[in-house]
């Protein structure tokens, strides 16, 4: 098994590609190692030190460190993703698994809402998910859009300016009900 990495706009958030696919859909997050119980592999990979958060997207996993140097943990990580795969195991224990929900919008903006995600889903998601990452519709409210930006996106020093610039002007563009973007 080869197991490819790529650097992401984050540099403390490496993005590895096990050439087989991660999750069948969605995304997890995983911020440290008592929010891993959910995943053998997130509960393995949160052993090795400087390890500070996991997130799984379909074909990838991003880790993102702490101080250490990614020369120090890099083959560690590679060893346990890689003995991961190769035991057959799931990535995600089933019975622990759960749907990301919470959505908090007026049934009357449901339009506005669809859109919304359409656009993230078609014109965001794909370029965020590049550089190992997600970015989640978390509600809107009085013309504010209220996203969330996982994996490698969540610790980005461009996150903001992804936000306020790139996501914020698509939005409002296409939609312009929407004043503001903000992150939660």
């Amino acid at each position: 098994m080869f197991i490819q990495t790529e650097a992401t706009p984050n540099p403390a958030t490496l993005k590895f590609l096990p050439g087989k696919v991660v999750l069948e859909s969605g995304t997890m997050d995983f911020r440290s190692a008592s929010e891993a119980t959910a995943s053998p592999l997130a509960e393995k990979l949160f052993t090795i030190d400087g390890v500070e958060g996991v997130f799984f997207g379909f074909d990838f996993v991003s880790i993102t460190k702490g101080d250490t140097d990614w020369q120090h943990i890099k083959p560690a990580i590679l060893g346990a993703i890689m003995e991961h795969f190769m035991s057959g195991s799931p990535v995600i224990k089933q019975e622990e698994a759960e749907q990301l929900g919470g959505e908090d919008f007026d049934e009357a903006d449901a339009d506005i809402v669809a859109t919304i995600k359409e656009l993230l889903d078609t014109r965001v998601r794909p370029a965020v998910s590049q550089d190992g990452g997600d970015i989640t519709f978390h509600g809107y409210r009085d013309g504010v859009v209220y996203l969330t930006m996982r994996g490698a996106c969540a610790g980005c020093p461009s996150a903001t300016a992804t936000l306020k610039h790139g996501i914020e002007n698509l939005l409002r563009h296409f939609l312009p009900d929407v004043q503001e973007v903000k992150q939660v």
